[in-house]
């Protein structure tokens, strides 16, 4: 079990909850959550917490239009390794920075399965993000077969390292990790608190190692897999859960903004 030795909930952590719509949302669909979302987050959301809505490319100019004034933050669910050039249908880390966007998330796990993402053509893109100042969301996680083969550790382990460890002190201090195990995205599983928060403690220890801890007591580590109204205060009150990479939630006001509230 690892325990967090240099943390605490008063640190000067960044509280996050980012909303992945994924490929969801016709124009009227994005127009409608987004406005809700901005109107509920500027009358109820008084802490401090950050809340990104990340839609799919082609609704990011009008939810950013949406956004504007709210402190909202916008972002965009992927960007491509290559600075600019020949690749039909991408969308790379400058034309994202060039609509004002403040995340970009890298190696979601289903990137990572369904186009077949690895470790190092991640660290590609999360080096276009930062060269671009877009923040990434660096996603790890297990599946099912390596949680029950007891390699999870192992994987998140080669995962952060390979994706992030090139980077210097202050670069990692731009980027936002998010534990997602793979066996409860989209499943209504949920690793329990404890099973979190012990991922995201042994991440930390990692960011240790290899930076500081000081360093490492400062990055946000957020918590994606179907977290919901229900469950979302537990998770987030653990000593390294800093927020949450929401799914489906974020496709319903309602939920997502009562996720963001619950610190």
């Amino acid at each position: 079990m690892f325990h967090s030795q240099w943390t605490n909930k008063n640190s000067m952590r960044k509280h996050i909850v980012a909303g992945n719509w994924k490929m969801n949302g016709t124009l009227e669909a994005t127009q409608k959550l987004a406005s809700e979302v901005v109107n509920m987050y500027n009358d109820e959301v008084k802490d401090g917490t950050e809340v990104v809505m990340i839609p799919p490319y082609i609704g990011i100019q009008e939810v950013q239009r949406l956004a504007k004034g709210s402190g909202v933050k916008v972002g965009a669910q992927n960007c491509h390794q290559e600075e600019s050039g020949a690749y039909t249908g991408e969308v790379s880390a400058g034309i994202l920075a060039s609509w004002s966007l403040d995340y970009v998330i890298i190696g979601h796990s289903e990137r990572r399965e369904y186009f077949g993402e690895n470790n190092a053509l991640l660290a590609q893109k999360v080096d276009q993000s930062l060269r671009h100042n877009l923040a990434p969301i660096y996603c790890c996680g297990e599946t099912l077969e390596e949680r029950e083969g007891n390699k999870h550790f192992e994987v998140i382990e080669k995962q952060v390292s390979e994706g992030l460890f090139h980077l210097n002190a202050d670069q990692i201090q731009k980027t936002v990790i998010a534990y997602e195990p793979v066996w409860a995205i989209g499943t209504g599983k949920t690793a329990s608190a404890e099973q979190a928060q012990e991922i995201h403690a042994f991440i930390r220890s990692l960011l240790a190692k290899r930076f500081t801890e000081t360093v490492a007591a400062e990055i946000s580590i957020l918590y994606g897999g179907s977290v919901k109204p229900g469950n979302a205060k537990e998770l987030f009150s653990m000593e390294d859960i800093d927020g949450g990479l929401i799914g489906g939630a974020a496709l319903q006001s309602r939920d997502f903004i009562d996720i963001a509230k619950s610190f």
